[in-house]
């Protein structure tokens, strides 16, 4: 792909290693058993990284499935001509239904007087319309409890002719962690729906339960399907969680410096004066600060220029930061810096802003603003 900028021409930037992010799907798809179809999340931009891109990537790599958040995510995709299913997770409205249908999009439907309104609108243009339904089998959030269940399928199955239950899915709460007691729970509740379902001579097409930590550490909980999301980005939802050798993040932040500046003693270096020079330095001010989803961090945390470690001095602002320099035998106006991602030998992860941040690889990713340019080379 060639490089590309989605605006602008800032001298601070998101860049995506397209390569990269196809190589990461090569790996996937000879890790994961062949019989198994793949969906691909791609809600929030593909966790900042570009929905279209990222959805055609996984087209082109041969998932079976796409997932999104919202109706707009949705219909950003077909307007991209991207024919793949598209799945809408939580819970949608009657307004947002009738979107679907339009866009031929699917939707999880949870509960009987839903079903029975949704059924009503399929019917009312003769359409047989593909919907899903969630099992909250420990998460507490989106879906119908699992010992409630059954009754909700059975409605839908014998009574709601214009509704096609293509699929049934649950989410782990918590499948990347050495200790697996709450998910492997949370799979024997589901499979108690699954029990019941062959009880009741029910089929349901599509069945998936696994995540990405659930894909790498839950063989058991594959089902037929298999839900990808920051996987094919290149960085594991946890620590423990197994490795799929040669897989690598594909998103970088980076940015040119601006402007130096030489600081004397007693010199004060940002908001609330949380650094002052002890001797003579040199701080780069970089065009980029928490405005742009960079961590709100005082003396803390570092970026590269040179291939070389440079601490933040003070405390950053909503549109500029600064790093002390004065180490650099041959620094200039305009070189690169890196805020995240690898130059020379050294390495800035994701999980070095999660703890400089203090949250989590999905915050860090999906946080990076939309002012940032994409580039992808």
């Amino acid at each position: 792909m060639k490089n590309q900028t989605m605006a602008g021409i800032r001298s601070a930037w998101v860049e995506i290693d397209y390569t990269q992010l196809l190589k990461n799907f090569e790996l996937i798809n000879a890790d994961t058993p062949a019989h198994l179809k793949k969906l691909c999340v791609v809600k929030d931009q593909a966790y900042g990284h570009g929905g279209v891109i990222v959805a055609k990537a996984a087209r082109d790599a041969g998932y079976h499935y796409l997932a999104v958040e919202t109706i707009d995510e949705a219909i950003e995709l077909r307007e991209a001509e991207i024919t793949l299913p598209i799945l809408i997770f939580g819970e949608v409205s009657d307004a947002e239904f009738t979107a679907c249908l339009t866009y031929n999009i699917t939707c999880c439907v949870n509960d009987i007087d839903k079903a029975k309104r949704f059924n009503a609108a399929c019917l009312a243009q003769g359409i047989h319309h593909p919907i899903h339904i969630e099992i909250d089998s420990g998460m507490s959030r989106w879906g119908v409890r699992w010992n409630n269940a059954l009754p909700v399928i059975e409605f839908i199955t014998n009574e709601c002719t214009g509704l096609v239950l293509e699929g049934m899915m649950s989410h782990f709460a918590m499948s990347d962690e050495a200790d697996k007691t709450y998910a492997n729970l949370q799979h024997s509740r589901f499979m108690e729906v699954i029990t019941a379902l062959k009880q009741a001579n029910i089929s349901i097409p599509l069945i998936h339960m696994s995540n990405t930590g659930g894909l790498l550490d839950l063989p058991h909980a594959h089902f037929n399907m298999v839900r990808s999301g920051i996987l094919h980005l290149g960085v594991y939802p946890s620590l423990v969680c197994k490795r799929i050798e040669g897989l690598k993040p594909v998103m970088s932040v980076k940015a040119q410096i601006p402007a130096l500046r030489q600081l004397q003693p007693g010199d004060c270096v940002g908001y609330g004066m949380h650094f002052t020079a002890s001797k003579p330095m040199q701080i780069a001010v970089l065009p980029i600060g928490y405005g742009d989803g960079y961590p709100r961090v005082r003396n803390e945390g570092y970026v590269l220029i040179g291939g070389q470690q440079c601490s933040v001095v003070g405390g950053n602002a909503m549109d500029a930061m600064m790093v002390d320099v004065s180490h650099l035998t041959n620094v200039a106006v305009g070189d690169e810096v890196v805020l995240m991602g690898g130059q020379g030998n050294e390495w800035i992860d994701p999980r070095d802003l999660v703890q400089w941040k203090k949250t989590v690889c999905y915050e860090i990713l999906t946080g990076w603003r939309a002012r940032l340019p994409r580039r992808y080379v």
